[in-house]
């Protein structure tokens, strides 16, 4: 069978395709991820699944005239296929290469930098009032996964939009999955809606029935809209979305691209804010990625045929913070944990374990976690949110309003804290010295290998009064760079002695501090 995927180098190449060619041209595209995300790394299981949603969208919309949000981004790999970007894949990731979430500065097709989650929908509304205000004609789509929408973010815009006149389409990717298993009432919600067939059927028969009923005169057709509105409220479950001010449309299979065509088609021509819910499945078309949609979210190189991951070997800061929390959390009943959907990456999966009733996943939620942790501690506890450095950026405000002017006891486990690499300037844990060191009552404190981090988190949970952040790299690290027993807050330590310079490092800077003195030594100095 000739390939179809070679023939694609812009939208306009999609619009040709039949419905035949287009399945056809999924399949290749799933072949095409798995190779090339195996060699690289990346995020594929969110690409996988959504790989004929992306098909759809472009056979229907007409880009770049028509803006497409991808909320975080990193499912945007199938766009960045079908723009003309495929032959930059061997690159992704890496330095002047493909980038790994949308970038406008990469392509006419990216029309807005995403790399955090939950902000697609508020820009979105910001496009289409800023398109109606010019009466331009396009349309705007978001497309939001259903951990996004966990982010009190993506509520307030949802709450703005749908009392909007403004043409907008918001597409739920509801796959069941952040980076790790959803959580909270919302992903009960979606999921009642998911496996209820009587939402969608009993809302197209009723809406059938009501729109046979007669209109006489614009007193009676005000009072059978206000009828219609009744019946329905009494005869089906409302749906939350509808509850908002938009019109809502699913649940839909998210792999059947005939369908979806037709409903985004149709959304298209439809008036106010639209809510299209399509139903995927992470990992899809890779049996690996389906089984382990949290390990394959973020995968560095792997196996194909085996889905064995190629992994640093050692030990990371992550690892040693999982453990150290459970041994402390062991000799301490108020010790607790919070994690914003990612027990994975911070190394909390074992604390989760043992102790399942003083461990919190509040999902996309950053703010809220730390307020949360707040209230915590006020009473007495000790909390510890385990976030990373990217990503306590949003909860600034919380960290000074709700923690630090009341002093409150509240440890911040800050992972990825530095250089990250791969994910790109949205990604990077640079600035939290920063955005922290000017913040009231609050101490800092950066260790520089295994041994002192241990001994870090024992005094910051165990010791210290008030706010504490703990800044840690990401990667395999030392065990021991020097000899130390214990820990002097607030003083340094001298590791070497010398006469002609003093070199002052913190954290991961130590290591190459001494790398440094051993090359100046070398040299008489």
């Amino acid at each position: 069978m000739e390939s179809i995927l070679h023939q694609i180098n812009s939208p306009d190449d999609i619009k040709k395709l039949t419905t035949s060619q287009l399945e056809q041209l999924a399949s290749e595209i799933r072949e095409f991820l798995i190779d090339k995300v195996s060699k690289t790394g990346g995020h594929l299981a969110s690409n996988l699944g959504i790989v004929e949603l992306t098909l759809a969208i472009h056979k229907v919309f007409n880009l770049p005239e028509d803006k497409i949000i991808w909320d975080v981004g990193h499912q945007s790999y199938v766009h960045k296929i079908l723009t003309g970007r495929k032959e930059c894949f061997d690159t992704l990731r890496k330095i002047n290469g493909l980038a790994g979430f949308p970038k406008v500065s990469e392509s006419v097709y990216d029309c807005f930098n995403t790399g955090h989650s939950s902000t697609s929908i508020s820009a979105a509304i910001g496009f289409a009032r800023a398109r109606d205000l010019r009466n331009e004609n396009f349309s705007v789509v978001a497309v939001i996964g259903d951990g996004a929408l966990t982010g009190g973010m993506a509520f307030e815009a949802l709450n703005d939009a749908g009392r909007s006149p403004n043409n907008l389409i918001v597409v739920l990717n509801d796959n069941e999955m952040s980076i790790a298993e959803n959580v909270g009432g919302l992903s009960r919600y979606l999921s009642k809606i998911r496996t209820d067939p009587f939402y969608s059927k009993a809302k197209e028969d009723i809406n059938s029935l009501l729109a046979k009923l007669p209109l006489m005169g614009k007193s009676m057709a005000k009072a059978i809209e206000r009828a219609k509105g009744t019946i329905k409220y009494i005869v089906m479950h409302e749906i939350i979305f509808e509850e908002l001010g938009f019109k809502y449309l699913g649940p839909i299979d998210g792999h059947n691209v005939e369908e979806m065509i037709k409903v985004f088609s149709r959304a298209k021509l439809m008036k106010g804010p639209i809510f299209v819910h399509i139903c995927t499945q992470k990992g899809k078309g890779y049996s690996f990625a389906e089984d382990r949609p949290e390990k394959f979210h973020g995968v560095p190189p792997f196996e194909i045929e085996t889905g064995e991951i190629a992994s640093e070997q050692g030990t990371t800061f992550s690892s040693i913070f999982g453990k150290e929390m459970v041994n402390i959390a062991k000799r301490d009943s108020s010790v607790v944990a919070i994690s914003a959907a990612m027990v994975q990456g911070t190394g909390l999966e074992g604390f989760a374990s043992e102790f399942p009733d003083r461990f919190y996943d509040v999902g996309i939620a950053e703010q809220h976690s730390v307020t949360m942790a707040a209230g915590m501690a006020r009473t007495g506890l000790k909390p510890v949110v385990a976030l990373y450095s990217s990503f306590l950026q949003r909860s600034y405000d919380q960290i000074l309003h709700d923690v630090a002017l009341q002093n409150l006891h509240v440890v911040f486990a800050i992972d990825r804290a530095g250089v990250v690499g791969e994910d790109g300037e949205t990604h990077q844990g640079l600035y939290d010295l920063s955005f922290l060191r000017h913040i009231p009552n609050i101490a800092i404190a950066a260790p520089c290998d295994y041994n002192e981090f241990a001994m870090m988190l024992e005094y910051a949970i165990m010791v210290h009064k008030g706010p504490i952040a703990l800044r840690y790299p990401k990667g395999v690290w030392k065990e021991k760079l020097f000899e130390s027993k214990q820990l002097d807050f607030g003083k340094g330590v001298k590791i070497r002695e010398g006469k002609d310079v003093t070199i002052a490092a913190i954290g991961s800077m130590v290591e190459t501090a001494l790398k440094v003195a051993e090359l100046l030594e070398s040299v008489g100095i």
